[in-house]
């Protein structure tokens, strides 16, 4: 900006040759004891150069107080205001601090407890305890490391446990989208919160095995599951956790009674797959079935035949009470006709004989 004229202008020129002195003395500073003179006669000097006069200053600063009005304002308005995200940058965000928390603990207590440390929302504890099956379904083999990491936020909180029986029943409907190694590590560390009562065994209500309602790879995960349970805790005790009366109500889908098809095709599955001593209970039905169907209809043959001799029973009475009612009647007309017969019936008087 050309604020000063091209007359008014002052050109040094200086050459190469030139002797100059490089003043090093205002490199170290001084103090000015007459400071407040010296900047007000420079302000006075600038108001000269750039035409400043006292109103314009006073308008300036006018603004410059509304401008700082104005920006106090919008400072708090941004501080009042909730910003959502709807890029999920904060849940990607957690998953990756998770995931390096856990990759760089030593043991699973050490991770449990950094993964504690975290400033999680409300809310948030799912997208943690699902991080974990994650992190554990992507190694090559089956760690045991992930297994007493999830068993240690189970015990925790009773909210850990009812998550993971939620994340059972999804991972188990989407089972088929899973590769055999993925497969083989979830089912594992499933087995392993059973095993060790970190999870409630009622989460095997969402397991129906027959024919129609699984998949290969379901069955593959129900293998899996029930071999790693049996590994740990031995068969007897197993069999024992599943004939718990108190618990049938949760294992009628893995030990089915409904149907003969069905309970074949259970007692055909643990056989194969090593496990055909849990399914001696279902062979001792399929073995009284037929007397249980035979009692049956002979009991409904009874009901039948009962309500059959009541319903005679009573057509019987009435028809007895209608004979009774017509031979009454009978008897009293027959009793009429004979009176009235009787009555003129009845010889004239005799006539007196006259005396000769």
């Amino acid at each position: 900006l050309d604020l000063v004229d091209a007359d008014d202008q002052i050109t040094h020129e200086i050459s190469i040759e030139d002797q100059l002195d490089p003043e090093s003395g205002l490199d170290i500073f001084h103090i000015d004891p007459s400071f407040a003179e010296h900047e007000a006669s420079w302000e006075q000097l600038k108001k000269e150069l750039l035409g400043e006069d006292e109103e314009g200053s006073g308008d300036e600063a006018d603004d410059d107080d509304d401008d700082d009005d104005d920006d106090d304002d919008e400072a708090q308005a941004a501080a009042t205001q909730e910003i959502q995200d709807e890029t999920e940058m904060d849940l990607v965000n957690l998953r990756r601090t998770i995931y390096l928390t856990i990759q760089s603990s030593m043991q699973s207590d050490e991770a449990a407890h950094k993964l504690l440390k975290l400033q999680t929302k409300p809310g948030q504890e799912r997208e943690l305890l699902r991080m974990i099956i994650e992190c554990g379904i992507q190694e090559k083999t089956y760690m045991k490391y992930y297994g007493v990491l999830a068993e240690r936020f189970c015990k925790l909180k009773k909210e850990h446990s009812e998550i993971f029986d939620e994340l059972f029943a999804q991972y188990y409907a989407t089972v088929h989208r899973l590769e055999t190694n993925k497969l083989r590590n979830v089912a594992k560390m499933f087995a392993h919160l059973l095993h060790t009562d970190a999870m409630q065994w009622t989460c095997l209500e969402y397991i129906h095995l027959n024919e129609d309602e699984t998949t290969s790879s379901s069955r593959i995960f129900i293998k899996i599951l029930f071999q790693e349970v049996s590994e740990f805790i031995g068969l007897p005790r197993l069999k024992e956790r599943l004939e718990d009366k108190f618990m049938q109500q949760y294992f009628e889908g893995i030990l089915p009674r409904d149907n003969p098809r069905n309970t074949r095709f259970a007692i055909n599955f643990f056989t194969s797959i090593g496990l055909g001593g849990l399914t001696e209970g279902l062979r001792e039905h399929l073995k009284n079935l037929p007397k249980m169907i035979m009692a049956q209809k002979q009991q409904e043959s009874s009901s039948s035949a009962s309500s059959s001799s009541s319903s005679s029973d009573s057509d019987t009475s009435s028809t007895s009470s209608d004979s009774d009612s017509d031979s009454s009647s009978s008897s009293s007309s027959s009793s009429s006709s004979s009176s009235s017969a009787s009555s003129s019936g009845k010889s004239p008087p005799a006539k007196k004989s006259r005396r000769d």
